[in-house]
Parts: structure tokens; C-alpha cells; sequence
């Protein structure tokens, strides 16, 4: 297993890469997987040698196992078949597929089931997330509301709408005043394996001050951090990154999850540099130096091993080695099958997968218009309320 010691020995690790370039023209097969990519044409499911392609007014679950569509003014969904009125489109889909929070202009409705409930959505107001139990709902609550520039997470009461601070991480209400005040640039969000915690990156906040920071009345001034988010216990807290992280541009920055849930890895290619943190203490255990990279970074991990990449380079780190392979085109989204043998990629209207450990081509199949590769799925069986 990987020890954070190993991985200082990276710090140089530009030094011995091995290289492994894969061939261009690789036949089409059927994928192994199950893939849920974003595209210019709304969410696409990728299943064996079948693509369906959900259209712009629909929404996924936080881990991409579910998925609400309107068509025809029909929502359909693993817990709906309802007919709405014109004007509604999907937001957000809770964690456990049960529930779905619809917008059109000055209105939210919520669906549970055969049940609906409309929810007058007053000011600039932005779902963001179900609570565990689907009784509430964190928003944006953008401001100014007629000419936003920033925003504060805020909790809703599905029963009333009325809106709330969020609890302090040892659960304590917020007095007046203390509530933080986003301005973040390249939101990305990961659940944990769980569905309980949804951990987001923020990146260009300086200036920014903490809830903890406007209690004990302190200056705050950091530039990058991820924002828990407890959907069953209803807090939040901030975890810091270190600098250089938010320095540059907001596309350079990554985040993922391993699959137990218990370190987050936060990428920041533009300086090369990467964070581990532990999930438990919520505290960055180390920072280590990769090799830097240009364009859309992203990053995956497992128990030992990390990927991460930007353009067409993947850098695999494992141990005290690392391995640089090359893409048929720029990256846009990575992540490990469910087995940890194979590892996607998401490129020029395509996703193709390697080799987890060779980095050999294995397949590729088209996806025209792909802006993200975000979640891959075992095959076997029915997941999710996907057919």
C-alpha cells in the first residue's frame, strides 16, 4: 500500500516517467461499463453497445445513478411518470433517486413519488442538493438578487420553503452575521461512497472569511478550499487548501473521493501540485509536487494509486513510481471502473479506456459533443433506475 512517505519521494517525480503512447486507431467495442458522460446535448448513458441520450432538460444524482428527464412535458424518472405543465426543467436529483426539484422563472417544484409540492422560489434562489432524508433542500441563495456577484449556501424546508443558516460542524445554529459568502470560480462536486457528505471545490476566493473566521472576528484570506457538506446532518465546514491551490485558472483544479470514502485528492496542475486529505479529521495530510499540466485537469484514485491528468498526458502515481501515458486527445473527465483494471477518459467527442495498470488502449467509442466523462458504473445488472 502506498504510505504518504512514498509519496513525498515524488516530489521529483518528472525523473524517470514511463511513457506509453496508445495506438490512434483502435477498433470500437462494446464498452464494459456503464458511462455517464455531460455533453453540449445534455446528459448521455453509455451501457454495452447502447447510447441513450437524455436531452438538455434533464438531471443526474450527485453519483450518476439517477436520472430525471422532461419529454413532452412528461418527467419520467426511477420514482416518477407525471405529466407537467410547459416550462419545467429538472435540477437536481436526490442522492437516493427518490426525489427531483424542477425550476421554471420564479417558482421550484418537488416531486417525491406520485407527490408534488410547488415552492415559490423568492430572490435569486439555486438548488444545489437534497438532505439525506429528502425533507429539505440546500439552495444558492445568489446576491444581490437582481444583479448577483456572489452567493451563500442556504437550508430550505420542502414542508414550508422557508430558508435557514446552515448548523456549525459540531451542529450548532449560526447566529446572525456569521453566514459565509461565496464568490468561487469551477464549482465541482464528488459524493462520498456513502451518500452523506458532498464535498465541493472552491477556487479564487480571496478575501473570503469562514464562518469560523466571522465568529471569532479574524480576517480571512484564503483562495482555494472544499466546501462538506453533511446531507444527513445538515452542516457544513470549509477545509482550507494551502497555497498555491486557487492561484491559477480554475480549470487546472480537480477533486475525487477513493471508493471507502476515506481521503479526497485535490489537484492543481497549473502549479503541480497535490493535496491528500483525510475526510475523517477533515485536515490535508500532505502536499506533494506532480508534473504539471495545461488545460482541464482532472483526477481519480483508489486505496494506492492516483491518476490525474490535463491535455492529452495522464500521470499515474503508485508507490514511489509514476507513469506518464499519452491520449488520443485532450482530457475531459477520468475515472476508475468500479474493478480498478480499467481507467476512462474522456477526450474529443469520445471516451476510450486504458489499461489500469499498462496504460494500453483498450477501446474507444464515440460520444460527439462529450464536455465531461463524470461517472462510470458496473454493467451487470439494473443500476439505478437506467434501463
Amino acid at each position: 500500500m502506498t504510505t504518504r512517505r512514498d509519496l513525498l519521494i515524488l516530489a521529483g517525480a518528472v525523473a524517470g516517467l514511463t511513457a506509453c503512447e496508445p495506438p490512434r486507431h483502435t477498433p470500437v467495442t462494446t464498452v464494459p461499463d456503464r458511462l455517464i458522460a455531460l455533453t453540449t446535448g445534455g446528459p448521455v448513458i453509455v451501457d454495452g453497445s447502447t447510447t441513450h441520450r437524455w436531452g438538455v432538460r434533464s438531471a443526474v444524482s450527485p453519483d450518476g445513478s439517477y436520472v430525471y428527464a422532461m419529454e413532452d412535458e412528461t418527467l419520467t424518472g426511477p420514482a416518477a411518470n407525471a405529466q407537467l405543465e410547459a416550462g419545467w426543467v429538472p435540477e437536481v436529483v436526490s442522492a437516493d433517486g427518490t426525489a427531483c426539484v424542477l425550476r421554471r422563472p420564479g417558482s421550484l417544484l418537488v416531486t417525491h413519488g406520485e407527490n408534488q409540492k410547488r415552492l415559490p422560489a423568492a430572490g435569486n434562489i439555486q438548488a444545489d442538493a437534497f438532505t439525506a432524508d429528502t425533507l429539505g433542500l440546500f439552495v444558492l441563495e445568489w446576491l444581490p438578487a437582481e444583479a448577483p456577484d456572489h452567493y451563500r449556501v442556504r437550508l430550505m424546508d420542502l414542508a414550508t420553503g422557508a430558508l435557514s443558516p446552515l448548523l456549525t460542524r459540531d451542529k450548532q445554529p449560526l447566529p446572525p452575521g456569521a453566514e459565509e459568502e461565496m464568490r468561487g470560480e469551477g464549482r465541482h462536486a464528488v459524493l462520498s461512497p456513502d451518500r452523506t457528505v458532498l464535498y465541493t471545490l472552491y477556487t479564487h476566493q480571496p478575501g473570503h472569511r469562514h464562518t469560523r473566521d466571522l465568529l471569532a472576528g479574524r480576517r480571512g484570506n484564503v483562495h482555494a478550499f472544499v466546501h462538506v457538506l453533511h446531507l444527513e446532518q445538515r452542516w457544513a465546514y470549509c477545509l482550507d487548501l494551502p497555497y498555491p491551490f486557487g492561484e491559477g485558472p480554475a480549470e487546472s483544479h480537480a477533486i475525487a473521493v477513493d471508493p471507502a470514502g476515506r481521503r479526497l485528492a485535490v489537484a492543481d496542475l497549473a502549479s503541480g501540485s497535490l493535496a491528500y486529505a483525510d475526510t475523517h479529521r477533515l485536515a490535508v495530510t500532505s502536499v506533494i509536487s506532480v508534473p504539471q499540466g495545461a488545460g482541464t485537469a482532472a483526477v481519480a484514485l483508489d486505496a494506492s494509486r492516483t491518476f490525474l491528468g490535463a491535455g492529452p498526458a495522464v500521470t499515474l502515481l503508485e508507490g514511489g513510481t509514476t507513469s506518464r501515458w499519452t491520449l488520443p486527445s485532450p482530457l475531459r473527465g477520468l475515472q476508475l471502473n468500479p474493478g480498478g483494471d480499467l481507467l476512462y477518459a474522456g477526450g474529443t467527442d469520445e471516451v476510450v479506456w486504458l489499461g489500469a495498470t499498462s496504460g494500453t488502449l483498450r477501446g474507444r467509442v464515440g460520444v460527439p459533443g462529450l464536455t465531461n466523462l463524470r461517472h462510470v458504473l458496473a454493467s451487470q445488472g439494473r443500476v439505478g433506475g437506467f434501463t
